[in-house]
């Protein structure tokens, strides 16, 4: 509610728009609270969550990206998977620590910024994050139609016989942008009648196909073991340091996902144990596989005779292992449907964040009242990404992906920073014309475009020095946030060098944002445009930070928690 006194629509704006949600203490997840009908069911386990974290990050990819990135990078494409690696888990720290310092609701990313920043900042964090996911989730449901037609194919009787339209993509039009595919809308609603039943029916499968896939990945490594000539990993840097470096920028895409944990907050039973040990223990995991796939491939086969479509199968096949092609196949289909459906989950949960807070219609936030889940923001996910996937040629889109989760990962990581300040202090002015805590973001402002001018510098190969300065740019606002900033230690996970572990997440995610296509960069600002029209003549009348807080918990029955 506003006043009529207000002086300006502008004025109005800019006080809806820079409003925040207060940081209520944790509830205690071990008290049992009374029934409602507009919460979701803690059923989630830490295993469960370690396995939706795995389910979002290892797709079709690791059968194909290894491969394609090992052709430049040779052996060291393992190293390049260990430096994109480590530069999640510290992503994954700043995640952890926000997860178990929050009430247990659904939200993650847009949450966090809503509270340590502002609602405007949070809407605009959603709907970059809600593209990506959107445009990938169609994505995906085309790849795994015609993964699974591949399959049918290997039988005689569908050989040659399934027309290209039901899962290939049939004739294209409009200039390759339009192409009908009916199997991706299929698989979408299948999808998304099985998460509509509930997230006890839908973990079931995350854990199934989740399971399938890295038993196959696991056979994969094994068998291929016994095939490597270690002679194939010398020289290990044949391009040299920049090539791993590139590799690692390209490989960081492949364990996007893990954030995906933090959105099942309210789904999780133990909320504040289980969310930090479910996003890095998810993470863990998927650096091992990788390693272990990058080093299996790079020692059978020299990195020059890699092939470009599927040098994992075609290495199998060089050595007579041509069952290994089958297996891979089914481990493509698993991590392909896991994705898409870890993907189709977090996007409905986060329509519920917002359609709680009314920055979107209230429809979002309705919850089924048996199977406790919101169907009606599952629905629309699953009509938008059906629509998406069976009309258009989405992937002629994947360069201007990766924007919301880089995004994400780096305000999420600027979160870390601003809730730890003292609040006492940071109110002070630290001179006569800024706050303390203006100065901190203004310094964390900094550091993202010293990354942003590093990764541009590095990208149309500039002098060297052009690259130092920036680093030593963010070197110097860093240290202004170690020293002219007091900050509390978090009451439950901790994130480990804050400020500068956060600082370094923020300069490498801005980093690789600088090595996206062009286009992305257009997509980001355009998107950034609308979004604020879409607040300024909706989402400012009707958003109420605080609507969340009403909400009641339901409790799984005992005998599924035990």
């Amino acid at each position: 509610p506003y006043s009529t006194s207000a002086p300006s629509r502008l004025w109005r704006f800019w006080s809806s728009a820079t409003r925040a949600k207060a940081l209520p203490p944790p509830s205690d997840s071990s008290v049992v609270r009374t029934l409602s009908g507009d919460a979701l069911v803690r059923r989630l386990g830490l295993f469960d969550l370690i396995l939706l974290g795995i389910g979002a990050s290892i797709g079709a990819g690791i059968f194909v990206v290894t491969g394609t990135v090992a052709r430049d990078a040779g052996p060291g494409v393992t190293i390049s998977f260990v430096l994109a690696g480590a530069s999640c888990v510290l992503n994954g720290l700043c995640y952890a620590e926000l997860a178990s310092r929050f009430p247990a609701v659904s939200g993650g990313a847009y949450l966090y910024t809503y509270t340590a920043f502002n609602e405007l900042t949070a809407f605009l964090v959603f709907a970059q994050l809600m593209l990506d996911y959107h445009i990938g989730a169609a994505s995906i449901a085309r790849s795994l139609a015609s993964y699974m037609v591949t399959m049918l194919e290997l039988f005689p009787f569908f050989k040659d016989n399934v027309p290209s339209w039901v899962g290939h993509g049939g004739e294209e039009f409009l200039g390759g942008n339009l192409s009908i595919n009916m199997l991706a809308p299929i698989v979408l609603a299948v999808l998304t009648i099985i998460l509509s039943q509930g997230v006890k029916e839908s973990s079931a499968l995350n854990s199934i196909m989740t399971a399938t896939k890295v038993v196959i990945v696991i056979f994969v490594i094994f068998a291929g073991a016994f095939e490597v000539d270690v002679s194939n990993w010398s020289p290990f840097a044949p391009n040299g340091a920049k090539a791993i470096l590139t590799g690692a920028t390209v490989v960081f895409f492949a364990y996007v996902g893990f954030d995906a944990v933090a959105n099942s907050a309210e789904e999780s039973k133990e909320p504040q144990r289980d969310l930090p040990l479910g996003i890095l223990g998810s993470l863990l995991v998927c650096v091992l596989l990788y390693i272990g796939v990058c080093l299996v491939l790079t020692g059978m086969v020299p990195y020059k005779f890699l092939g470009e479509e599927a040098p994992l199968a075609e290495a199998f096949t060089s050595k007579g292992m041509k069952y290994v092609s089958v297996l891979i196949s089914i481990g493509a289909v698993a991590g392909l449907t896991t994705t898409l459906l870890v993907g189709l989950y977090v996007q409905s949960r986060l329509y519920l964040a917002l359609g709680r807070h009314g920055l979107l219609p209230d429809v979002f936030a309705k919850v089924h009242p048996t199977r406790h889940t919101p169907v009606n923001a599952q629905v629309w996910v699953g009509v938008v990404a059906s629509v998406l996937a069976g009309l258009f040629n989405v992937r002629v889109l994947s360069h201007i992906l990766s924007v919301g989760s880089l995004t994400g990962y780096s305000v999420v990581s600027a979160c870390v920073v601003v809730l730890r300040w003292n609040e006492k202090s940071a109110n002070e002015n630290s001179s006569r014309w800024i706050s303390s805590w203006q100065e901190g973001v203004l310094s964390l402002f900094i550091v993202a475009s010293s990354g942003f001018v590093a990764g541009l510098c590095y990208r149309v190969g500039a002098p060297l020095v052009f690259s130092l300065a920036a680093v030593i740019v963010a070197l110097l606002a860093s240290v202004a946030l170690q020293y002219r900033q007091v900050y509390m230690r978090a009451a439950s996970f901790s994130c480990p060098g804050v400020p500068i572990v956060p600082a370094i997440c923020i300069f490498f995610n801005i980093f690789l944002f600088a090595q996206l296509h062009y286009e992305a960069w257009v997509r980001f600002i355009i998107l950034s445009i609308i979004t604020v029209g879409v607040y300024a003549f909706y989402g400012q009348y009707h958003a109420d930070p605080y609507a969340d807080e009403t909400i009641v918990y339901r409790r799984a029955p005992a005998e599924e928690v035990q």
